[in-house]
């Protein structure tokens, strides 16, 4: 007995190779996949053509692959089929796992069959046999991975262009009818038409990190959650910062997309705001639009992480439209932007419900100093902020600032007071 050198390539026992056992590959294919079906309970149901065809001709290319490496010669071209057959199998969406599990059998009953030909007290013999079976499993599953993930990434992008053309289409108010036939994906009388904003993640304002990688894997995790939790039933399209989605309205209920939104916001690390309203096919374009205004809007109020319905925002939304007034509201102000101190105490004290203590710790100031500066915004715009006529005039003045886009106080502390939702 010995083990290859490089003057024997064979790994032998009594002057035999110990491939021996193995030789038959035919026999011994068929003996695997009857194991297959019997023990690795996910084969059991596959169609006997699969079993009897694919299955076993690749389970013989292993064999002779196997055999191969144990008397120390190359077999070209064996990995590739290996990794062919993996990606019909990732098509057909045959779990990884029962591949692999089924190649760890096969190799238990190879192993077997070599020990049973009578090498077990030659210890030397049975290290090289372990050896070059595990660099021959090495060499196997290697190659079912690489088909399998390839094929399986290739059936996502095909899969996430479908559902990328399909959206935009009923965003744009196309007709789906042939591309939903194409891409395989029910289009549906009725959808709940959802606007999401996505804040930055705290680790995008850090310096010594690429913002725009911390992004991303926010937006990975936010499509990972949504695959989880609805399927295939969820058409999107996101950014980073935010987008639409789409879901069957018969299929998903109010309380369904408010713990939707909880579990997005947990797997994005931040909190997310949405707006959610229900739409007919024909209507998906202008509801999208209406939502993304309102979801805006929520925003700026610095609105907690929930999804909003048209009818709580209602005012607020009738607050931006144009006209008189809302320019008029929006001049209120204009006397305090030589106060920035004052313009933002009077932001923070809205943001957190118009609670002293609270906005003082906010602000780093006394509680004292809040009461002085919400008095001096009193007499310097003509509205208390402590009378309720006055903290209606102001926090409608604030919207429609803030709309607009005129607040240089809430730009120079955006970061401050969007906290404040957490």
């Amino acid at each position: 007995m010995s083990v290859t050198t490089s003057s024997e390539p064979f790994l032998t026992s009594s002057g035999r190779p110990v491939s021996t056992p193995l030789k038959d590959v035919r026999t011994v294919s068929r003996q695997m996949v009857g194991h297959f079906i019997e023990n690795v309970v996910p084969c059991a149901t596959l169609p006997g053509e699969a079993l009897h065809g694919d299955v076993t001709t690749i389970t013989r290319v292993c064999l002779e692959l196997t055999r191969s490496m144990l008397d120390g010669r190359d077999l070209p071209g064996r990995t590739e089929r290996v990794r062919a057959a993996a990606a019909g199998w990732a098509r057909e969406g045959i779990p990884i796992d029962t591949i692999q599990h089924a190649i760890h059998e096969g190799f238990k009953i190879g192993f077997d069959l070599i020990l049973a030909n009578g090498i077990t007290q030659d210890h030397e013999t049975v290290a090289g046999v372990a050896l070059r079976l595990m660099e021959a499993l090495d060499m196997i599953t290697s190659a079912v991975s690489v088909g399998y993930v390839r094929e399986l990434r290739s059936v996502v992008s095909e899969h996430h262009t479908a559902v990328h053309t399909l959206t935009s289409a009923l965003l744009g108010g196309q007709s789906t009818s042939t591309m939903a036939r194409e891409c395989g994906i029910e289009v549906v009388d009725e959808y709940h038409v959802v606007g999401l904003e996505l804040p930055r993640h705290p680790d995008e304002f850090d310096s010594a990190l690429d913002a725009n990688v911390v992004a991303r894997r926010k937006l990975r995790r936010v499509q990972a959650e949504l695959a989880n939790r609805c399927g295939g039933k969820v058409l999107s399209l996101l950014s980073v910062d935010g987008g639409t989605l789409l879901l069957p309205a018969p299929q998903f209920s109010d309380s369904d997309l408010d713990e939707l939104i909880g579990h997005l916001s947990t797997a994005a690390h931040v909190p997310v705001r949405a707006v959610s309203m229900t739409a007919a096919h024909a209507e998906i374009p202008m509801v999208a639009e209406q939502v993304h205004e309102l979801v805006d809007i929520v925003h700026r109020l610095g609105g907690e992480s929930r999804v909003y319905r048209p009818h709580e925002l209602a005012f607020e939304y009738q607050l931006t439209r144009p006209g008189p007034a809302r320019d008029y509201l929006s001049s209120v102000l204009d006397s305090l932007e030589a106060h920035p101190d004052l313009l933002l105490t009077l932001e923070v004290h809205m943001a957190t419900n118009m609670q002293r203590n609270l906005s003082a710790r906010k602000l780093h100031v006394h509680a004292n100093t809040v009461d002085y500066r919400l008095k001096r915004i009193g007499e310097i715009t003509g509205f208390d902020p402590t009378d309720l006529t006055g903290l209606c005039h102001l926090r409608a003045a604030l919207l429609i600032r803030s709309h607009r886009g005129r607040s240089a106080a809430r730009t120079r502390h955006s970061q401050q007071v969007d906290s404040l939702a957490g």
